[in-house]
């Protein structure tokens, strides 16, 4: 399979106008230093939460008004098109942060444009990672942190630590005909999504699938097809993005995992991504979300086939 790098861009969050990352001036401070003046500074407090600004935009510090210390914390994000750097900082750092609104991630993605939105789900999730991991998994020490913010080194033995991503299948299962969903306990009344579930340690992807599939539903798949990806910093999964086909197998939910599964029709599925359910009619995730795009794709372009 060709995965196209310069593609359309899905019609999900956190994908749309990344920042060159420009890793190779994680090791040179003092062009990072030079990029301090102009600098856009994306500001996350304990919660995950940016400050609002004018216009529902993203709030961001003046530079010239960010303590010493507040750079040296930072995480350098990397450049946008006009060569700006864009930074990140810990609401800790900034004390003149505004005293109004605080937006969490999900809700900024249905408001804000994608530049801002994009830089905002990466300093969520290295800042995450920052904030759990201050000392050494292998010894316990103070960990220092290198190369802009992205690597911590152990005070004591050395040992590096790095940013994790936790990999996570999501997969649009199909019987050919019908789309398999399931519902997980706490969820809103009549909110269904696609089934998903972490990759562990020795596992390829099409056997998690599997697995994940026939753990939470009974659904005996098949084969499986990868589509694509999505960022999604809750607190830190790439969510990877397939289809499947799977034999017609009667849902039988895991207690453990899912409240309820079933197969839906293309009709009930149609009528929920074009707001036709009604009162009683089907809700399928949010917009933002790589799960609605692949409901989408299985509605528009049909059931895998052998």
């Amino acid at each position: 399979m060709t995965v196209a790098v310069d593609g359309p861009v899905p019609a999900y969050a956190f994908v749309a106008a990344p920042l060159d990352r420009a890793e190779h001036l994680r090791l040179q401070p003092a062009a990072l230093e030079a990029l301090q003046a102009a600098a856009r500074c994306i500001v996350v407090d304990d919660d995950g939460r940016a400050p609002v600004g004018e216009g529902d935009t993203p709030w961001m510090p003046d530079p010239a008004t960010l303590r010493q210390e507040a750079w040296q914390h930072a995480v350098f994000l990397g450049l946008d098109a006009d060569g700006r750097g864009w930074f990140a900082c810990d609401a800790a750092d900034v004390p003149d942060t505004p005293g109004g609104t605080w937006i969490d991630l999900r809700s900024a993605a249905a408001q804000w444009p994608a530049l801002q939105t994009t830089a905002f789900a990466q300093a969520r999730a290295v800042l995450h990672w920052r904030r759990r991991h201050r000392h050494c998994g292998a010894c316990g020490a103070r960990l220092a942190y290198l190369r802009a913010g992205w690597l911590g080194v152990c005070t004591a033995c050395s040992a590096e630590h790095y940013p994790r991503t936790d990999p996570a299948v999501i997969v649009a299962v199909s019987d050919g005909e019908r789309l398999l969903l399931g519902r997980q306990p706490g969820w809103a009344p009549r909110r269904w999504s696609v089934l998903a579930g972490f990759v562990e340690p020795g596992e390829t992807l099409e056997q998690t699938i599997a697995r994940e599939v026939r753990e939470e539903s009974g659904v005996r798949v098949r084969r499986a097809r990868y589509l694509g990806s999505q960022p999604w910093p809750f607190p830190s999964s790439l969510m990877l993005g397939f289809e499947a086909l799977a034999e017609p197998d009667e849902p039988r939910p895991n207690d453990d995992e899912l409240e309820d599964a079933r197969w839906f029709s293309r009709d009930e599925i149609g009528a929920a991504l074009d707001g036709r359910g009604g009162d009683d009619g089907l809700l399928l995730s949010s917009h933002i979300s790589i799960a609605r795009w692949l409901i989408a794709h299985w509605h528009r372009e049909g059931a895998l086939r052998d």
